[in-house]
């Protein structure tokens, strides 16, 4: 019971970065110990399939509430109180750092893994030039061709959950899907209109989870034959998005408050995510 409570808890921070613009939730997942787990979970589900069922409907869960539950909360917080929000959760992530760099501390770091890890942190850091836009999708009169594309951003978004560093949030904002996608998450539990809400969510919905289905074997296998190189490439994408996350930060005023406040939060923060690492 103690082990689904904690995969629970895991899967709602996970839940719970996938909501905010910048952070991943691939991150979250590796930085709390499970990363591995789940892409063998989700690649080979029947071969073990009571275990792997645990697995998937705890963390599920607890990602599914957290989407839920958060989306208003997370949106006002990051509105009103965007320093110590942004803060904690770049605590979460630095706080389960120390699993990541265990995976490749007693093997030599070559050349080429060092490459690795200069470009991803690169291509990461670029993203941080590209204008998410003010494009934003309208769900009003869905045709075919409206369901379809719904299934293959759910597809895109699939992969960013999958793949550490990269936003999901961010990739929607920039196709124009974010906020459309959010908000009739946040109208679930408004019932005139639950059949039209479930109509959008089922497509999207179907869409990351053949999706990450099928990311997941690319990266069982990478981390199979190339786990160090893989690592490295992690490390690169996982730091770079610690400075995405906080770049917007330099830009906004701050007081003495807010400064205890994210401090305190930060702790807090750092302090979850390193012993969720170790559990």
């Amino acid at each position: 019971m103690k082990d689904k409570i904690i995969l629970m808890i895991k899967g709602f921070f996970i839940g719970v970065a996938n909501v905010i613009p910048g952070v991943s939730g691939g991150t979250l997942a590796i930085t709390m110990g499970i990363y591995e787990q789940l892409i063998k979970a989700v690649s080979h589900f029947f071969s073990d399939l009571k275990e792997n069922i645990k697995l998937v409907i705890s963390v599920g869960l607890g990602a599914g509430l957290a989407i839920l539950l958060m989306s208003k909360i997370i949106g006002y917080s990051l509105e009103h109180y965007p320093i110590p929000t942004t803060i904690f959760f770049i605590e979460l992530i630095l706080g389960g750092m120390p699993v990541i760099f265990k995976k490749v501390k007693n093997h030599y770091i070559s050349i080429p893994n060092l490459l690795i890890f200069l470009i991803t942190f690169i291509i990461v850091i670029s993203l941080s030039f590209l204008d998410s836009g003010d494009r934003v999708v309208n769900f009003n009169n869905l045709n075919i061709i409206g369901y379809i594309i719904l299934f293959l951003v759910g597809m895109i978004s699939a992969a960013t959950m999958v793949i550490p560093g990269i936003s999901g949030s961010f990739i929607l904002m920039l196709l124009g899907y974010y906020k459309p996608i959010i908000d009739t998450i946040s109208d679930l539990t408004n019932f005139d209109n639950l059949v039209n809400n479930i109509l959008i969510l089922f497509p999207f919905g179907m869409g990351i989870l053949i999706g990450i289905v099928l990311i997941s074997k690319i990266i069982e296998y990478l981390l199979k034959k190339h786990e160090i190189k893989t690592y490295c490439a992690i490390i690169g994408i996982v730091l770079a998005s610690i400075i995405l996350i906080f770049k917007p930060l330099l830009s906004l005023p701050y007081d003495f408050i807010q400064i205890v406040i994210s401090l305190i939060l930060g702790i807090i923060g750092y302090f979850i995510a390193y012993k969720l690492g170790d559990e």
